[in-house]
C-alpha cells in the first residue's frame, strides 16, 4: 500500500458546444489513442490490467450503457468496470487498484455528449428527490443553485460584485486555454448588466454545457518510471458524499468538499494548503461554486474567498491562481467529464505543457470536482510533479 501512483498518460477529444463527427464511442476512441500515445506508446490489449469508466445511464439515453464502454478504449476481454459518478472519482478507484499491488497500470475514462439530450431539462427533474423536490416541476432548475447562493451570500455577506469577478476573471483565464469555447473580455458591469436567468444568477453566471472526453491511464511507481519522463503524482485523493436530502442539505457551506479535501491533504501531508499549493482547478459551474469551494478546500476562511478574489490573489498573476484554465465558465461542463477536464488542466500545467495557459510556478496542485445539482458528492485530489 506504501507505492507511489502516477498519471503518465491523458488524451482528450472535442470540449466543444456540439461535436458533429463523432458518436461517444469515437469520441471515446479518440482520446484513448491520444491517451496511449501520451503514456510512451502503450498497448492497451497488453499493457492495461483494468479499465474503470464513469457515465450515467440517463446522459447517454441507453439502458446499461456500460457495454459500449470495453470497445473504443481498447478493454475488450479486460476487466471493465462502470462508476456512475464524475470522471475524478474512476481516478480515485484506479488509485486505490493500483496501491493494492495488485494492478500495475489502470486507465480511467468519462465522456459525455450533452448536445445529443433533447430533454435535459426532465433528466434533471427526475434527479431530483421525488417528494420534496421533482413534485414542484420547477421550470428552471438551476432554482436550486441559485437558493444555495442567496443562502451563502446571506450567510457572508457576500456581494454580487464577487460572483461578477469569478466570471470575469475565468472567461478571461479562458482566452489562453486551446479547450475552452467561452473565454470572453468582460467587465464587472458586463456581467452585472445581464438580466437574472434565476437571481443572482444571471446567464454568464452558469456554466453552458460541451461535448467532451478524456482518458487518463495511471501507473504504479516503477512502470510510471519507466513510461514516462514527467510523471504526474497522486499525492492524496478522496470522496465524499454528503446528505442527499436537500431538506437536511447545509446550504451555505459544501461540507462534502471540506470533507473530501481535509482526508485528501492528510493523505498529502498538506497542513496549510495555501502555502504548500502552488494553484488550484475546481468546479466553478456556477460562479458562487467558486468561491464556496475555495473555503472548502481550506485556501480561504469560510467568509473571506471573495476578499481576497477582489484583491486578485486568485488571478493568475496572483498569490494562488484558481482556475488558470477558465474553469467550467470558460470552458464548458461536460458532465462526468468534468472532473478529468480539471485533472487534465492540471497535468499539463505541472508538466509545464500548458501553453499560453502556463503559470510561472506550478509543482503542486489540488483539483476539485462536483457533480453538480442536485448532488452532494466532491472529489479532492492533491497532484504533485
Amino acid at each position: 500500500m506504501s507505492r507511489r501512483v502516477a498519471i503518465v498518460g491523458i488524451g482528450w477529444y472535442g470540449f466543444r458546444p456540439v461535436v458533429e463527427e463523432a458518436s461517444f464511442r469515437e469520441m471515446m476512441f479518440e482520446a484513448a489513442v491520444r491517451a496511449y500515445e501520451d503514456a510512451g506508446g502503450i498497448n492497451p490489449r497488453t499493457d492495461v490490467d483494468a479499465f474503470a469508466s464513469c457515465q450515467e445511464d440517463f446522459w447517454e439515453g441507453i439502458a446499461i450503457a456500460d457495454e459500449f464502454a470495453p470497445e473504443p478504449i481498447g478493454g475488450t476481454l479486460k476487466p471493465v468496470f462502470t462508476i456512475p459518478g464524475d470522471g475524478l472519482q474512476c481516478v480515485a478507484s484506479a488509485y486505490m487498484m493500483i496501491k493494492t499491488g495488485q494492478f500495475d497500470v489502470v486507465v480511467a475514462e468519462s465522456h459525455a455528449k450533452p448536445s445529443d439530450i433533447v430533454n435535459m431539462h426532465d433528466i434533471m427533474l427526475f434527479a431530483m428527490d421525488p417528494l420534496t423536490t421533482r413534485a414542484i416541476n420547477m421550470p428552471n432548475y438551476h432554482a436550486i443553485a441559485a437558493l444555495e447562493a442567496q443562502a451563502y451570500m446571506g450567510r457572508y455577506n457576500i456581494p454580487r460584485e464577487a460572483l461578477a469577478y469569478v466570471v470575469v476573471k475565468d472567461k478571461r483565464n479562458a482566452l489562453l486555454n486551446e479547450r475552452a469555447s467561452y473565454g470572453a473580455n468582460l467587465t464587472i458591469d458586463d456581467v452585472l448588466s445581464m438580466p437574472y436567468s434565476v437571481s443572482p444568477l444571471t446567464k454568464l453566471d452558469i456554466a453552458p454545457l460541451v461535448d467532451a472526453a478524456v482518458v487518463v491511464v495511471l501507473a504504479s511507481e516503477d512502470v510510471a518510471r519507466r513510461l514516462s519522463d514527467t510523471p504526474v503524482w497522486i499525492d492524496g485523493i478522496h470522496w465524499i458524499t454528503e446528505d442527499p436530502s436537500l431538506e437536511y442539505h447545509n446550504w451555505e457551506f459544501p461540507i462534502h468538499a471540506r470533507m473530501a479535501a481535509e482526508a485528501a491533504y492528510r493523505m498529502a501531508g498538506i497542513e496549510n494548503p495555501i502555502k504548500e499549493l502552488h494553484f488550484a482547478e475546481v468546479d466553478a459551474r456556477y460562479s458562487f461554486k467558486e468561491l464556496q469551494f475555495i473555503e472548502a478546500l481550506k485556501i480561504a476562511p469560510p467568509g473571506e474567498a471573495y476578499k481576497l478574489l477582489l484583491e486578485g490573489a486568485f488571478d493568475r498573476d496572483g498569490l494562488f491562481p484558481v482556475n488558470p484554465s477558465g474553469g467550467a465558465l470558460g470552458e464548458g461542463v461536460p458532465l462526468e467529464v468534468h472532473g478529468l477536464a480539471r485533472l487534465l488542466n492540471a497535468v499539463l500545467q505541472l508538466r509545464g505543457e500548458a501553453g499560453r495557459a502556463q503559470l510561472d510556478k506550478a509543482e503542486r496542485a489540488v483539483v476539485h470536482s462536483w457533480r453538480g445539482v442536485p448532488t452532494t458528492t466532491s472529489v479532492v485530489a492533491v497532484l504533485s510533479r
